[in-house]
């Protein structure tokens, strides 16, 4: 199976995937118990989803049982813009300046599946982008793309941690990376520090309760949490913060892809435009968008927050 893991190995590259690795689905021991002492502390709010299912989120074979070899791909969304800096606009966090990156790492994924079928007609997959129940950070580090930084993101040496995670499950065996990278975090509490919400309680670990991306966009409160609104320093959808800070994102690479340039050159939202949006407006600005992720409710919640402090 080497010579058809180096074959998939290009066509990822081909495909505008940035790295791959290839890992056995078996259950995830260690990690399987973090998140249960993860979500057992209330760490995850009011996303109660991730509450559903933690047997398939540990084992993959639940998800797929005739599965015998986890794909797991990088596809890098960097892109060389800033920030405006007008406090009359706010701040989205960089993964959602493009298109919807659900259909993007989907699309390639499809095509990669596609191109392993024509080498073995035989092959069956399943691909996985983010809204099945599995544990994408710790597949990423068990196929050896990087390792879990203290922001509780994967860092790869190559091209830092601005990168989605996808996976492919096939009915058959590949050569496995059995060498995880190390984690080169050291003593840097660089994005510990940064935090202005100190949503990571400790190395690893995120309260996603007093996290800016996960108030801005999952929770459903009409107000934001007063320690949230009062420390936005001007994000109005996610937060990027950590990633912004860390040394290891000077290895940074601009992405091939170019749906993930920003739409319509913005980085930045007007507020005051915000505030005011009808549905129909929201529809059409937003459709095939991250975006939508908050709705227009939310989205209209976080600039009132925002011109409320400027």
């Amino acid at each position: 199976m080497k010579d058809l893991a180096a074959k998939i190995r290009g066509f990822a590259l081909e495909l505008g995937i940035d790295k791959i690795g290839f890992a056995k689905p078996e259950t995830l021991a260690g990690e399987g118990k973090d998140l249960r002492q993860w979500l057992s502390k209330g760490f995850h709010g009011e996303m109660a989803w991730m509450e559903r299912d933690p047997e398939k989120r540990s084992d993959p074979k639940l998800i797929f049982p005739e599965a015998k070899s986890l794909i797991v791909a990088a596809v890098n969304y960097f892109t060389p813009y800033e920030h405006t800096g007008s406090e009359s606009h706010g701040k989205i966090s960089r993964y959602a300046w493009g298109d919807d990156y659900h259909e993007i790492v989907k699309a390639k994924l499809a095509a990669l599946l596609y191109r392993i079928k024509v080498e073995r007609p035989d092959a069956q997959g399943k691909i996985c982008v983010d809204t099945s129940p599995i544990m994408d950070k710790a597949w990423a580090v068990r196929a050896g793309l990087g390792w879990l930084g203290k922001h509780s993101n994967v860092i790869s040496p190559d091209i830092g941690s601005w990168f989605f995670i996808g996976e492919i499950l096939l009915d058959f065996e590949l050569t496995y990376d059995d060498q995880p990278i190390a984690d080169h975090c050291g003593t840097c509490t660089a994005c510990i520090d940064a935090c202005p919400t100190a949503a990571i309680v400790e190395p690893y670990v995120v309260d996603s309760r007093k996290c800016i991306s996960y108030g801005t966009i999952e929770l459903r409160d009409e107000k934001l949490p007063d320690d949230i609104a009062a420390n936005l320093n001007g994000w109005l959808y996610g937060c990027d913060i950590c990633q912004d800070v860390c040394p290891w994102n000077r290895f940074e690479k601009p992405s091939s892809e170019p749906g993930f340039a920003p739409r319509n050159d913005a980085t930045s939202l007007d507020l005051q435009q915000l505030e005011s949006m009808e549905p129909a407006a929201y529809a059409e600005r937003f459709r095939r968008s991250a975006i939508k992720r908050t709705k227009l409710g939310g989205l209209k919640r976080n600039a009132a927050a925002l011109r409320s402090r400027s």
